[in-house]
């Protein structure tokens, strides 16, 4: 699997990077989801770079003109809630792309013990596509790997990426050991350790809460 780690470069990104983590920016929902948004653009953009290619020509108003342009047959998909605004930043580039839906969730059993549920998935054939699943935090990679198995009755990828804002590296470790050897993975940063909470640290706190409001 070959991982790309976007924070490693010196890029706009890392301003959306740390406004999502501030404390003192994070608390306005609508400027959190627009990040995560933004963050979505950037890293399609990033993405698009690894399709495969063919020369079109294009009739202007003055002749024609070859173009470039990629063949990849695309289905972006997402976890419900917290990946809604990842993916719509995918969506607003790769705007053609057909669309697949989870709801993963973790079921807690105490404050500490929980597993994850799959209760619902909506997705078109995925036979010879490539697949790319957004989902912003990617902790003990549980729910991603569930999530895949999910959409894997829907038909075989040729290709997978994983797209997602914050990893943790025991996350990316135990994904490297589930998914197939046709899939990358894109952060835009790798933290170093999850809490007894499975929360990623330093991460941002709880993606979902912080787009859309507290659940109870």
């Amino acid at each position: 699997m070959e991982v790309f780690n976007l924070s490693e470069q010196n890029t706009l990104l890392n301003q959306f990077m740390l406004e999502l983590r501030s404390v003192e920016i994070q608390g306005d929902r609508m400027r959190f989801r627009r990040n995560v948004e933004r963050i979505g653009e950037v890293m399609a953009y990033e993405m698009s770079k690894q399709f495969q290619y063919s020369t079109k020509n294009v009739q202007t108003p003055l002749g024609m003109a070859p173009v470039n342009t990629f063949d990849d047959p695309l289905v972006v998909s997402t976890i419900f809630r917290a990946g809604l605004p990842f993916h719509h930043g995918f969506l607003n580039y790769f705007d053609r792309a057909e669309n697949a839906f989870v709801s993963a969730y973790r079921k807690y059993k105490d404050a500490l013990k929980f597993e994850i549920n799959i209760e619902y998935i909506a997705s078109p054939n995925l036979d010879g596509k490539t697949l790319i699943i957004t989902d912003p935090m990617l902790a003990t990679g549980s729910s991603l790997e569930l999530a895949y198995g999910a959409l894997l009755t829907k038909g075989t990828p040729a290709k997978v990426h994983i797209a997602t804002v914050i990893a943790s590296q025991q996350g990316v470790d135990y994904v490297k050991t589930c998914f197939p050897e046709n899939t990358t993975l894109w952060c835009a940063a790798v933290d170093p350790e999850l809490n007894s909470h499975s929360y990623i640290v330093p991460g941002l706190g709880d993606a979902g809460d912080l787009a859309y409001g507290e659940k109870i």
